[in-house]
């Protein structure tokens, strides 16, 4: 079951990988050594996942991103929270999450106090009630049968 040990083997195993370069973080949804897959797991990883890369690809160190000229004018001890520069870019930098709740403690209970597992299998739930795959391209049939007709001659 998801819990706040898979999350956080998930995460150090995540961010270790793409920390050492790798383009694919494997195990999306699988728990007990890989042989329970879970929808809600799947879910929490994506979330995971997506942050990690958030994370590794965070920003540009440049000159407009390093802001050396605004922190000159404000100065030490300045206040930069309320600045325009600020409040242009940080919801650029910040991640973004479906399931993770950012909420204060009493508007979280007010909207039912679930936490992530709870929120990750309502949404599971709903996408497989309601999802509608888009359709294949007309030829796409074909062309999988002729890719496996192809791999079966050989």
């Amino acid at each position: 079951m998801p819990d706040a040990q898979a999350a956080h083997e998930k995460t150090i195993t995540a961010m270790l990988t793409a920390q050492g370069g790798a383009n694919l973080i494997y195990g999306a949804g699988m728990l007990d050594l890989g042989m329970t897959f879970d929808f809600a797991q799947f879910l929490i990883d994506a979330e995971i996942f997506k942050m990690v890369l958030h994370t590794i690809n965070w920003f540009d160190v440049n000159e407009k991103t390093l802001c050396v000229d605004l922190i000159k004018e404000i100065g030490v001890g300045g206040e930069f929270v309320s600045h325009a520069h600020t409040t242009s870019h940080y919801k650029s930098i910040q991640s973004n999450s479906d399931l993770i709740d950012r909420k204060a403690r009493e508007a979280w209970a007010q909207d039912g106090g679930t936490d992530m597992t709870e929120r990750a299998y309502a949404k599971a739930l709903h996408i497989l009630e309601t999802h509608e795959p888009a359709p294949l391209e007309p030829d796409a049939a074909q062309f999988i049968e002729d890719t496996v007709a192809k791999a079966a001659a050989k």
